[in-house]
C-alpha cells in the first residue's frame, strides 16, 4: 500500500492541491469567501447546469443504444465477434481532439451530412451527445456485457416455464441481476461525460462549456486561478461523490451472484428476431463507430494526389518538419510516434507496479480506509486534467524533484490514467484467487514474495498483460496533462494532432488525420491482441 499511496500523494495530490491552494489563497491566508462569490455568477451556474444536464443526456442516450449490443455480446456467437469488440473499444482510447475532428467532418460545414442532405449539426447539443455515445459505448458493453455473458440463462427459462412471460422473466429475473452493473457502467459513463474537454470545446463552439473547459478557459486564457480554483473544487466533489455510489455499486454486483463460464451462455442467434437484433447492432456500430473512423482516415488520404485523387502525400509531409513553410515542429511530426510509443512503454510499466500493488493490498485488507483508497485510485479519470498538468508545472520544478525538463514527466502523467484500468482488471481476478492457496504455501515455508509468485502469478498472468494493453492504449491517447507538459522537441502524437489542428491550412489538416490514423491503427492492433489473450469478461474494461 505505500507504494501507491507515496505515488498518488506526490504526482496527484500534492501538484492539484497546490493549484487549488495558489487559487484560493492570498497574502499566506484562505480566501474561503471566493468559493461563495464564484458560485453566485450566473454564468458559472449557466455552466454547472449545462454539464449536469447533458451528463445525464448523455448516460440515458449511452444505455439505450448500447445495451442492446451488451446483451448481443453476451448472448449470441458470430464470426468476428472478438475484431467487433476490439473495434467498438478503440473510440474510448482515442485522444478527444481526434475524435471530435472526425466528428467536424462528419456533421459539420462541408462534412459528410452536409454534402449528402445539407444537414449540420456542429454547434449544437446533439453533435456532443452522439459524440459522448460513441466515446462510452464500449463502457456499457465491457461492464453490462461482462456480467451478462455470465448469468446462467437456465433461471430465466425456469422463470418462463413457471408461467412468466419473456418480459416478465427478464423484468423479475435477469434485470435485478444486471442491476448493480448497469448502475456502475451508468456511473462511469455519467463520469466520463461530466468531465468531458475536447468534444465540447470543438463540436460545442462558444455556446457551450462543461466544467473541464471552464477551467481551462478561466487558467490558460483568461488567467484566473481563483475561479479556476473553485471550480476544480466542485468538480473534485462531484467526481469523489460519483465515485463513491459507483465503489458501492461494485462490491453489490462482485458478492451478488453466482457466475458461470462465458463459453456456456453464448450461442448462434435463432430465429429472425434474434437475428434482427443482432443486424441492428451491427448497423449501430456501423454508423456509430466505423463511420467518424473511416471519414478520419479517408480525410489522411483526400487530395494528396491532386484534386479529388488520394495518396500518402499527407503521409510523406510528416518527415520532414517544415513542411508547406510550417514551423508548427521543431522536429518532424513522425516523431511523434516513436516518443509516443516510448513514453507509454514506461508509462505502462509505471502503472502496473502501482495499480499491481494497490489491487494486491485491496485483496488483501478490509475497511472502510481501503474501500476509500479503491475510490481514490480512480479520481484521475475524473479530475481536470487541465488541473494536473498546471500542476505538475508548478510543482515539480525545485530539488529533489525538478523534472520541468526530465522525460521521465510525460510517462508519470499518463501512468497516472492508466493505474484505475490497471486496478479494475486485476481486483476481481485477485479476489477470486482461493485464499488457502497462500496459506499452504506459507506453511510450506515460502516467504510472502515468493508465495505471490508460485500462486498468484500463474493465476493472473492473463489478467496483468489485459491490464498492460488497456494502460498502454489508454497512456498513447492521454492528452489533457501531456499538452502542458510535453517539450516541443519530443511531442507525443495526440500532443502533435492538436499542434497541427490549430494552424489553418489543407496541409496542416491533412497531417493531423494521417497521424490520427496512424494512432487508431496503434490503438486498435493493441487492443486486438488484448482480446486474443482476454479470458475473464467480467471486468470493468
Amino acid at each position: 500500500m505505500a507504494v501507491p499511496v507515496a505515488f498518488f500523494g506526490l504526482f496527484f495530490a500534492y501538484p492539484v492541491t497546490a493549484i487549488v491552494g495558489r487559487g484560493l489563497k492570498a497574502g499566506g491566508d484562505w480566501q474561503f469567501g471566493r468559493i461563495g462569490d464564484v458560485l453566485a455568477r450566473p454564468d458559472i451556474l449557466d455552466v454547472l447546469w449545462f454539464t449536469t444536464w447533458q451528463a445525464l443526456a448523455s448516460t440515458a442516450l449511452t444505455l439505450l443504444i448500447a445495451l442492446p449490443g451488451a446483451y448481443v455480446f453476451a448472448r449470441f456467437d458470430f464470426p468476428g465477434k472478438q475484431l467487433l469488440r476490439a473495434v467498438v473499444t478503440v473510440p474510448f482510447v482515442l485522444p478527444t481532439v481526434v475524435v471530435g475532428t472526425a466528428f467536424l467532418a462528419l456533421l459539420g460545414r462541408g462534412g459528410l451530412l452536409d454534402e449528402l442532405w445539407g444537414v449540420r449539426l456542429d454547434t449544437t447539443v446533439w453533435a456532443i451527445l452522439l459524440a459522448h455515445v460513441f466515446f462510452n459505448y464500449a463502457v456499457v458493453v465491457r461492464t453490462v456485457g461482462g456480467l451478462w455473458s455470465q448469468l446462467d440463462p437456465r433461471q430465466e427459462e425456469a422463470a418462463r416455464v413457471l408461467g412468466a412471460g419473456r418480459f416478465a422473466a427478464f423484468r423479475r429475473v435477469t434485470l435485478p441481476a444486471l442491476g448493480p452493473a448497469v448502475a456502475a457502467a451508468a456511473l462511469m459513463v455519467f463520469l466520463f461525460t461530466f468531465t468531458s474537454f475536447g468534444v465540447v470545446q470543438i463540436l460545442g463552439g462558444p455556446a457551450y462549456s462543461t466544467l473541464e473547459v471552464e477551467i481551462y478557459r478561466q487558467t490558460a486564457q483568461l488567467l484566473d486561478l481563483p475561479t479556476a480554483a473553485v471550480l476544480t473544487l466542485v468538480q473534485f466533489a462531484a467526481v469523489g461523490a460519483i465515485l463513491a455510489v459507483h465503489a458501492a455499486t461494485v462490491r453489490r454486483r462482485e458478492r451478488a451472484l453466482k457466475l458461470v463460464d462465458p463459453g456456456q451462455t453464448s450461442r448462434r442467434p435463432r430465429g429472425p428476431g434474434q437475428w434482427a437484433l443482432l443486424g441492428g447492432v451491427l448497423l449501430t456500430a456501423l454508423l456509430l463507430i466505423l463511420l467518424p473512423l473511416g471519414v478520419l482516415v479517408e480525410r489522411s488520404f483526400d487530395g494528396a494526389a491532386g484534386a479529388g485523387g488520394y495518396g500518402f502525400g499527407y503521409y510523406r509531409a510528416l518527415q520532414s518538419a517544415g513542411s508547406g513553410g510550417s514551423s508548427t515542429f521543431l522536429v518532424p511530426p513522425l516523431e511523434a510516434v516513436g516518443n509516443s510509443l516510448r513514453y507509454a512503454l514506461v508509462a505502462t510499466l509505471i502503472a502496473l507496479v502501482v495499480g499491481g500493488l494497490a489491487a494486491a493490498a485491496l485483496t488483501r485488507r478490509a475497511g472502510r480506509l481501503v474501500r476509500g483508497f479503491d475510490a481514490l485510485l480512480m479520481l484521475p479519470l475524473g479530475v481536470s486534467a487541465v488541473t494536473v498538468g498546471f500542476g505538475f508545472l508548478i510543482t515539480l520544478d525545485e530539488p529533489p524533484l525538478d523534472l520541468r525538463t526530465s522525460w521521465i514527466l510525460v510517462p508519470l502523467a499518463q501512468a497516472l490514467v492508466g493505474v484505475p484500468f490497471v486496478v479494475r482488471t486485476m481486483l476481481p481476478v485477485l479476489r477470486a484467487v482461493d485464499d488457502r492457496l497462500r496459506e499452504a504455501a506459507a506453511v510450506l515455508g515460502a516467504s510472502p514474495l515468493r508465495a505471490w509468485r508460485e500462486v498468484d502469478l500463474p493465476l493472473v498472468r492473463r489478467a496483468v498483460l489485459v491490464a498492460a494493453g488497456f494502460a498502454f492504449a489508454v497512456s498513447l491517447g492521454e492528452f489533457g496533462a501531456t499538452v502542458f507538459i510535453a517539450r516541443p522537441d519530443n511531442p507525443t502524437l495526440p500532443v502533435a494532432v492538436a499542434r497541427l489542428l490549430g494552424r489553418s491550412g489543407e496541409l496542416n489538416y491533412g497531417q493531423a488525420m494521417a497521424l490520427s490514423t496512424i494512432l487508431m491503427l496503434v490503438c486498435a492492433v493493441s487492443l486486438l491482441l488484448l482480446e486474443r489473450i482476454r479470458t475473464d469478461r467480467s471486468g470493468e474494461f
